[in-house]
């Protein structure tokens, strides 16, 4: 008996609605940048294999900042990098699109801002996160961590990518403050990093006591795997400098630079900026000031005091004891940082005292550390980029040719995006950036 084949028809495949998800909402780049940060985006959809779907995204506002045609998507699968080349400045929305199979879509707003080009673009990163960088302490490996002087937290970055920070640390609780310590210098011998406050007034005059304050870390790790542990504070710096200066005569005049009402960022203020150990010493430490200056110092030189007992300052909460100032001749400008290198060599980056300084000069001067010897200029620095020069991450070898040196903006005053606002009162942090440039000195 012959038994007829049944033809079983074949079950048709339901897809579902694609999904898609970004890392990021908001994205900051910059025109003519190299290496800026990108969007992670990922996919699905039920049925489907993710390398089948494909992404794809469109300019839906202002082409003239990034058009669709600047929106690269690479990679297969699951996750997909997208990645801006900027047009222009300003802001623009794109459309991130996934079409699954079924002809089914989904799709994500991308929020984009453009900052302008800035000179010498391939030696350019932006770290984001903050527009506020005030001090950098290298940790190895090609990592930083970089300081805010708008906030207490301390961030870790890739010194060679832009992009947000690997790692970040708020200590305010440890220090027992609410605001901002103001941090403007640091330095790092062995595994302890020093961090000092500006130690002056407020941009209204007005004293806020959690800038009176110098405090460590202790690194553990190095690179991406840096750690940092709270270690100690001390809170009478500014106190000891202003008792020490009235004891010599108001040679400085820190008790009218500190009083009420008197800004910092003016020629006769008060505002520390730097801070570096002396040649061959791990217990006195240099303050740098990028005021006072002239004609409160004499000759228009910029000043460094040595704090002789800076690390029992630290690990005691001994009162200050201070060496003589040290008066420098920086071409009428102040010190905005201070740091040294293994073999003793010093670098000064020196800018104005003066609080709205974006179109005045910066230079880097290379010293000894030895009080009484001229400090020689190694390079004058491009001032048309925005934000004002304010770190040095590490000092190179300065008897090598063509050394470079890495330095680092704060552009919390900047408009970065060509929109009147200042970059420190952006609301996203993926808007807010400092730039690292390296520079090659002479």
């Amino acid at each position: 008996m012959l038994v007829a084949a049944l033809t079983v028809p074949a079950q048709a495949v339901t897809y579902g609605t694609p999904t898609i998800a970004l890392s990021a909402s908001y994205l900051s780049g910059a025109v003519g940048a190299v290496g800026d940060p990108v969007v992670n985006v990922t996919v699905g959809q039920s049925g489907a294999d993710a390398s089948a779907l494909t992404v794809s995204a469109s300019a839906s506002s202002r082409a003239s900042v990034a058009g669709t045609g600047d929106v690269s998507v690479t990679g297969a699968g699951a996750v997909r990098q997208l990645a801006v080349a900027a047009r222009g400045r300003g802001y623009t929305n794109l459309t991130v699109k996934v079409t699954g199979l079924g002809g089914k879509t989904a799709t994500k707003t991308l929020y984009y801002a453009a900052s302008a080009a800035v000179q010498n673009p391939a030696d350019a990163r932006y770290l984001t996160g903050s527009a506020d960088a005030s001090a950098a302490v290298d940790v190895g490996g090609g990592f930083a961590v970089v300081a805010d002087d708008e906030s207490n937290v301390l961030r870790l970055y890739d010194r060679s990518r832009s992009g947000a920070p690997v790692k970040t640390w708020d200590f305010s609780s440890q220090l027992g403050v609410s605001k901002e310590v103001d941090i403007e210098g640091a330095t790092r011998i062995g595994n302890t990093i020093y961090w000092t406050g500006s130690l002056g007034n407020n941009k209204d005059g007005e004293y806020k006591a959690p800038r009176n304050t110098v405090f460590t870390t202790t690194v553990s790790g190095s690179g991406s795997g840096t750690q940092l542990a709270y270690g100690r504070s001390y809170k009478k710096l500014r106190d000891d400098l202003v008792a020490w200066d009235v004891a010599n005569g108001n040679r400085y005049g820190f008790a009218a630079g500190t009083a009420a009402g008197e800004a910092p960022k003016q020629i006769d203020g008060f505002n520390v900026e730097g801070l570096e150990f002396a040649p061959g010493s791990t217990t006195t430490a240099y303050l740098g000031f990028r005021a006072p200056l002239a004609p409160v110092v004499p000759g228009g030189k910029a000043l460094v005091v040595p704090v002789t007992n800076f690390d029992q300052v630290l690990a005691s909460g001994a009162r200050a004891t201070f060496g003589a100032g040290i008066e420098l001749d920086l071409g009428g400008l102040s010190v905005r940082d201070l740091r040294k290198n293994a073999a003793g060599q010093y670098l000064i980056l020196a800018g104005s005292w003066a609080a709205d300084d974006n179109s005045d000069p910066y230079a880097l001067y290379q010293w000894d550390g030895v009080p009484g010897h001229a400090p020689v200029k190694r390079a004058d620095l491009p001032t048309t980029d925005p934000g004002g020069w304010e770190a040095i991450v590490e000092v190179p070898d300065l008897s090598v040719a063509g050394a470079r040196v890495q330095l680092i903006t704060d552009s919390g005053s900047a408009d970065l995006y060509g929109d009147g606002a200042e970059a420190k009162d952006l609301t996203h942090p993926e808007w807010k950036k400092a730039r690292a440039a390296w520079f090659t000195l002479g």
